[in-house]
Order: structure tokens, then C-alpha cells, then sequence
């Protein structure tokens, strides 16, 4: 199961035993849980019925939060099932998912630059993204993506700066501003055969909530520059501010988390703001919850939601709130998290929904290019009939 570094306070509790043995990060407790109290609840069921199977592990737990199994039992169970009632229809995940119309193949949102609570650095924001868009195929989509990261890796040799790589693949040097990550990021895809702006575009995630966090801590309002400027803090205004001067800038197309996840009156001016010219996405504002979702569309809070599996803990409780967004107009996003595994459920589950976007780090590291494969299979099972999302 994932796991994240930077949590949103919404989302669902991920079980871990405590104590000193594996300083404290075991799961024997959701362990048993998974064989002791869910394994005879839902001895009996029908694999094939989802819905009813997820229901049920929802009314065993008994909170919103999954706080009383964890959602990393409850997940597990439920994507379980997904993968055994796939295979005893003898379909591939991403078809018994979504059927005969599942065939887009997600833009990536490629992590090539970490920085705050993903990397030991300066930087602030935890990621600087890449995404490929002027594309017709996956896979010459995600060759290029691959070759704007090494690319990246040759300028910041040059310039004397780490390569070392954070939690998820992304380069984490020591830059004199969160902007100089823009800069050399450019110089990079300056350096290939993709122009900037039309074939490379940036996706942020500043991952704020950590920001506000920092400030709180401070005694003040407001989202503090932990990193960089440790007494620097400033309003959401001038955040706000800050992007729409960027967004004037560089070719950014895509803001994760660009307010605190209590925010919401900075998030309606965000919105009001860039809602018309970029994609807003609400992370920790909605942590993959149909009833949070449903209250950013209702004020004006952004315009796509982030799927996590692991934050709302059963994947019929995920499907639900991508089907929300789409009804409503907003964009959906599939993720990954800081913590993986080789486990490549969300490339298919984003293939299933059509959803036309996944983040799953940067191409490297066995975590994150394990997503990457099982996209570059299911396009080549797709053959001509897949899309390309971007």
C-alpha cells in the first residue's frame, strides 16, 4: 500500500503498529485486521460486485476516515478483489474497470525537480512537474518526458549542483529560489529538440498545506518559506499573487495545492484568478472525498480533484469521486504517493476512468517506473485504439 509524506488532515488513517520495532511503521495490527475481523465479514461474497464488497468494509470500519481498520487494510482488501475478479474474468484490470471505452492513456505529470517535505534542500514547493502535451501517443509522450529529466540531470552537473534524487525520483539540489527550479528546468528542455511551452509544459504541486503548517508554528497566519526564508511569511493574497505572476512567466498549465487545505476563501480568489486560464487541483482540499469535492464545486474551489486511493481507503469510494468530477466539470488527476511500491493498480485504474492525467514521479526509481510499464503495456494492448490524453 502508498504512503504519504505530506498528508492531507482529511483523509483516511493508515494503520501503523507504533513502538520501536520498525520505528513504529509496522502494520501487523492492519494485518490482523485484514485476517481477523474483515476476512470473516466478507467471507461469501461476490467478487464481481464491488460496490457491495466496499459497502460492506465502509460499515465494518464504521468511521469516515477508515480510522478503526485503516485504510490500508481496507484498500488492500478491496483492490484485492478488483485484481481477482479481473483475472477470473480473464480481462485486464484497466477493461474490467471501465469496459470497452477505456482506452486513454493519461498525460504524466513527470516529478523531475522535489523540494519540501520530499527533499532535504532549499526549495519550498515539493514538485516541479513536467508534462508532454503536444503529443499523439503515449509513448513518444513519455519519451520525451524521460529525456527532459536527463537533460535536467546534464544542466544542473554544469551548474555544480546535486543529482541526488528525493522521495520520488525528482533531482533535489540546493537552489537560491523556488523560481531558479523553473530556470533550469527551461535550460533543459532548451537543450533537447522540444520547445518549451508547446511540446513541455510545468504542472506545480507547492504542496502549501505544509507552508501553512510552518507559519502556525510561527504563531502567525499565513504560509512561511520553511526552506529557503525560514521568517518569511506571507498572505494568501500575495500567494495568489505570486502564481499569477509565475503563470505570466513560464508555461505552467496545472497548480496542485496552491492554497492551504483550510483555505477556502483563498482558494475561491485563486479561482477567480487563474480558474479561466489553468488547472487548479485540489489535493489535501479534497483528499479523493465526494463530500469535499462537492463543496469546491459548490464555492468555486478549484477546477480538478487529485485521486489518491489511499486517502479515501476502497476503490468504489475513488471511482465515485472521479465520476463526481467528471459530471461536474472538473478534471480528475490519478496519483501516486511519496511512499510506493511496485504495485501498478492506478495506472490501470487511470486508463479505466479516462481520466487523462497521472503523476507517478519521476522515470526513476523501480516504484515510479513500475507505473510507467504498465501504462507502456496497456498501450500496447490498446494498439491503434488508445488516445493519448495529452
Amino acid at each position: 500500500m502508498p504512503s504519504g509524506a505530506s498528508t492531507g488532515e482529511n483523509e483516511a488513517v493508515e494503520l501503523r503498529d507504533g513502538g520501536s520495532a520498525w520505528l513504529g511503521k509496522g502494520v501487523s495490527i492492519a494485518v490482523e485486521n485484514v485476517n481477523e475481523r474483515i476476512a470473516p465479514a466478507i467471507e461469501g461474497l461476490d467478487g464481481l460486485d464491488q460496490e457491495t464488497l466496499d459497502a460492506t468494509l465502509c460499515e465494518l470500519d464504521g468511521t469516515e476516515t477508515k480510522a478503526e481498520l485503516g485504510a490500508n487494510a481496507t484498500l488492500a482488501v478491496s483492490l484485492a478483489t478488483a485484481h481477482a475478479a479481473a483475472s477470473a474474468t480473464n480481462q485486464p484490470l484497466y477493461r474490467y474497470l471501465g469496459g470497452t471505452t477505456a482506452r486513454v492513456l493519461p498525460m504524466p505529470m513527470l516529478n523531475i525537480l522535489n523540494g519540501g517535505k520530499h527533499a532535504d534542500n532549499t526549495v519550498d514547493f515539493q514538485e516541479f512537474m513536467i508534462q508532454p502535451v503536444g503529443f499523439e501517443e503515449f509513448e513518444t509522450a513519455l519519451q520525451a518526458g524521460v529525456e527532459c529529466y536527463h537533460a535536467l540531470k546534464t544542466v544542473l552537473k554544469k551548474r555544480g549542483l546535486s543529482t541526488a534524487v528525493g522521495d520520488e525520483g525528482g533531482f533535489a539540489p540546493n537552489l537560491r529560489s523556488n523560481e531558479e527550479a523553473l530556470e533550469v528546468i527551461a535550460e533543459a528542455v532548451g537543450t533537447t529538440e522540444y520547445e518549451f511551452g508547446k511540446h513541455i509544459t510545468v504542472a506545480l504541486d507547492p504542496a502549501t498545506s505544509e507552508l501553512a503548517n510552518e507559519a502556525k508554528k510561527l504563531g502567525k497566519e499565513g504560509y512561511c518559506f520553511f526552506s529557503s526564508e525560514p521568517d518569511k511569511v506571507i498572505s494568501a493574497e500575495e500567494m495568489v499573487d505570486l502564481w499569477a505572476s509565475w503563470c505570466e512567466k513560464w508555461p505552467i498549465t496545472s497548480i496542485e495545492d496552491g492554497l492551504a487545505e483550510d483555505d477556502w476563501d483563498g482558494w475561491r480568489l485563486l479561482t477567480e484568478r487563474l480558474g479561466d486560464r489553468i488547472q487548479l487541483v485540489g489535493d489535501d482540499l479534497f483528499v479523493t472525498n465526494p463530500r469535499f469535492l462537492e463543496r469546491g464545486i459548490e464555492e468555486g474551489c478549484g477546477n480538478a480533484i487529485l485521486v489518491k486511493v489511499n486517502q479515501i481507503g476502497t476503490l468504489s469510494e475513488a471511482l465515485d469521486a472521479v465520476n463526481l468530477a467528471t459530471r461536474c466539470g472538473f478534471a480528475s488527476v490519478l496519483s501516486h504517493r511519496s511512499g510506493e511500491t511496485e504495485d501498478s493498480t492506478i495506472a490501470d485504474i487511470a486508463v479505466a476512468t479516462n481520466c487523462g492525467q497521472i503523476k507517478t514521479g519521476a522515470p526513476c526509481r523501480s516504484d515510479r517506473n513500475a507505473k510507467y510499464n504498465q501504462l507502456l503495456r496497456i498501450a500496447e494492448n490498446l494498439g491503434p485504439n488508445a488516445i493519448y490524453g495529452g
